[in-house]
């Protein structure tokens, strides 16, 4: 009777010890840095609210003004170093598309002094007669802490003919 009572104590530890882990919480520890950058995410869609109302002041304030930052937005092509970057942005805010975006199903990684999102970038914008365009693309941004803030460093979504068509009605 002893050896089948040491018997089922060694089953039920060996049961234990292999699904024990499994009935923690899989999910990992916070990391205060990813959090840092979703804020700096949710910061960037707020100024690029903004800038839809012509305020260029806070899309300027998220960006790193380095050569280095780069930017591939709806509108196609590719700007390099802040020079471009914010000359690109101060046109787009003066053509004042009203509407808003946001970022939804946001993921967002951090290694060092660099971490990025990926989300879907959902909402609406007008175009120049007024008309009501659509925004739904992909969109990846990567940030950069610089002097203990992270900046935005670069901006990718999908390219889009609906606002590449408002934005530019001369080309089209």
């Amino acid at each position: 009777m002893s050896s089948s009572i040491g018997q089922r104590v060694l089953i039920g530890a060996f049961l234990a010890a292999l699904f024990l882990p499994f009935a923690s919480s899989s999910a990992e520890p916070p990391n205060p840095a990813e959090d840092e950058v979703r804020q700096a995410s949710d910061a960037f869609y707020a100024a690029l609210n903004r800038m839809f109302t012509g305020d260029m002041g806070p899309m300027s304030e998220v960006w790193s003004h380095a050569s280095d930052i780069t930017d591939m937005g709806p509108f196609g092509g590719r700007l390099v170093g802040w020079k471009e970057v914010g000359a690109e942005f101060e046109r787009e805010a003066k053509m004042k598309l009203g509407g808003k975006v946001e970022a939804r199903d946001v993921l967002v990684r951090v290694g060092g002094d660099l971490g990025y999102t990926l989300c879907v970038e959902h909402g609406e914008n007008m175009s120049a007669d007024g008309k009501p365009v659509t925004v739904d693309h992909r969109a990846t941004n990567i940030f950069r802490r610089e002097a203990g803030k992270w900046k935005l460093i670069h901006h990718h979504t999908d390219i889009s003919e609906a606002l590449q068509k408002a934005s530019h009605p001369e080309k089209h």
